[in-house]
């Protein structure tokens, strides 16, 4: 039986709201950049932020974390500094942007992880970012999307990279497009990725880092409000590149919005919206989300883990749906700081 899809989703909810009143807003982002060419190591600078807005309006800085490092083309870390700096932090040299780098920050960074502290958010990212951050290189240069089909082993009509990833996401399940040649490669991102600063709420992101020449930008912004018995969760995620002629394009985005019980924190409701996606299949994946409804909010990144694998979920919106594991703390700080 043929299934006719939509056209993917390719209109992004940018710039983000205004801060809501008493609410805690945690943002980060990693900035990937080229300083020494497309053969040369790639620099990541992550920062992230939790700004505490008052009944006023008015908002002050909570906790701050920023790294930066380089990368090697394979994705070991060759360098690396932070502010404020972890105990063992240098014992991510030589560790590899994959599967296994989370797994090693649990084992040398434990203590981030049980304060969720805003550092550890943008450091679990790496991996992700590693992984679709060369796509930059053909937004800059569309002239040589040639040489990032290369890169990445062909086209999508005849590339095995992305055979050995079928069905590893729900928008890569065998027979879909993304897999299949259905769609070509210069043509998974055309959305314009928007603004994430609000005109109207110039302190609502933290401060980027800024550039010259190709560039790759991995953003998140997670509100919390009390409302009674209830948490409210309003939490946004996307992946970007700049253009040469300038602004940048969107690849992922998803909105989540949630309801948490105040106090025993089990999650009440869930809805994801995909906003921008590469191929037709991929918006199937926030369906799934709905199994969380009724889990501990404090255990959601182990939950993402075994609910979601594979083809269940799409590794972009479970990135989005573990970082919610760090509500619970920025609760605690929302009422410490009241």
């Amino acid at each position: 039986m043929t299934v006719h899809y939509p056209p993917p989703p390719r209109r992004t909810a940018n710039p983000a709201p205004p801060r809501p009143v008493n609410s805690l807003r945690r943002t980060s982002s990693i900035d990937v950049a080229w300083p020494d060419g497309v053969d040369g190591e790639r620099l990541f600078v992550g920062r992230a932020r939790d700004y505490r807005t008052g009944p006023d309006g008015r908002g002050r800085t909570l906790a701050t974390g920023e790294f930066s490092l380089r990368m090697s083309e394979d994705k070991t870390i060759t360098e690396i500094a932070a502010e404020p700096a972890p105990a063992n932090l240098d014992r991510l040299v030589g560790a590899r942007a994959g599967g296994h780098l989370r797994m090693t920050l649990r084992e040398i960074m434990p203590e981030l992880i049980a304060k969720a502290d805003p550092l550890y958010l943008v450091l679990d990212d790496l991996s992700g970012t590693a992984l679709v951050s060369s796509f930059a290189w053909g937004q800059w240069f569309p002239e040589r999307m040639e040489m990032l089909k290369k890169r990445l082993g062909g086209g999508l009509e005849d590339n095995p990279v992305l055979a050995q990833r079928a069905n590893v996401c729900w928008g890569l399940q065998e027979g879909n497009s993304g897999v299949t040649g259905g769609v070509a490669l210069e043509n998974v991102a055309d959305a314009d990725a928007g603004h994430l600063r609000n005109p109207a709420d110039p302190e609502g992101w933290h401060p980027f880092f800024e550039h010259e020449g190709p560039g790759f930008r991995r953003a998140r912004r997670i509100d919390v409000t009390r409302d009674g018995g209830l948490v409210r969760i309003a939490s946004a995620f996307q992946d970007s590149a700049k253009l040469r002629e300038g602004g940048c394009v969107a690849i992922h985005e998803y909105d989540l919005g949630a309801t948490v019980d105040a106090e025993t924190l089990e999650v009440l409701s869930l809805d994801a919206e995909a906003r921008i996606l590469p191929f037709r299949e991929c918006p199937g994946a926030v369906h799934n989300v709905a199994r969380l409804v009724g889990r501990d909010l404090r255990g959601v990144r182990e939950d993402v883990l075994e609910m979601l694998r594979g083809p269940e979920g799409c590794t972009h919106l479970n990135d989005a749906l573990r970082a919610l594991a760090d509500v619970p703390r920025l609760l605690e700080e929302l009422v410490e700081a009241a």
